[in-house]
């Protein structure tokens, strides 16, 4: 399964946070909405666990150097 990510940079934000998310899909939708509710006072609802998972990327994987 591919990871995904989401950049709270790429984010309109007053705190200009810096956050970087990275996992299993899941994983980061759960993690991004809880930092959401946290750190910038979002609640944590169904709508916005469906606005994270609409924006998330897919991580490009770069090879381990040997």
């Amino acid at each position: 399964m591919a990871r995904k990510f989401v950049d709270c940079r790429e984010m309109p934000s007053e705190s200009n946070c810096s956050l970087y998310i990275s996992g299993e899909e899941d994983e980061v939708v759960r993690a991004a909405s809880e930092h959401a509710a946290s750190v910038h006072g979002h609640e944590d609802t169904p709508e916005l666990r469906e606005q994270i998972r609409a924006n998330l990327k897919d991580e490009v994987s770069v090879p381990a150097s040997s």
